[in-house]
């Protein structure tokens, strides 16, 4: 089962990587209520940017971070350092036992316990 990372979001509306949508349709993907944020949230998003992005979050399950999941992303903030959307995106991870579909391994990669994948490599 995968959380997919909001670049990997983003990255699915080029036509250059239109191929990351078949992500989407796996019955076994996630976004987390971060990733929403994160992507909508961005401020220069065209009109049909934004289009699209909304299909994709009503189609994609969204976790909503629970008590527990940002209890485990304090650990993890402190622990290792991660910016505040990293933290809870890898807690959302861990919390449900999923593995972050992401290009930016490096977000993650000090993280014990956590998997990661880059679909570009798959």
């Amino acid at each position: 089962m995968y959380l997919i990372d909001s670049n990997i979001i983003i990255y699915s509306y080029s036509r250059d990587h239109q191929d990351l949508r078949k992500l989407f349709d796996d019955e076994i993907s996630f976004v987390s209520e971060i990733t929403r944020v994160e992507v909508l949230g961005y401020h220069k998003l065209t009109t049909n940017e934004d289009l699209y992005f909304k299909d994709v979050f009503e189609f994609i399950p969204i976790l909503i971070p629970t008590q527990s999941i940002f209890n485990r992303a304090i650990e993890l903030r402190k622990a290792f350092n991660l910016k505040l959307g990293d933290s809870i995106i890898a807690a959302t991870a861990m919390e449900n036992q999923l593995t972050i579909y992401s290009r930016n391994l490096k977000d993650f990669d000090r993280v014990e316990g956590l998997l990661c994948k880059d679909p570009f490599t798959l």
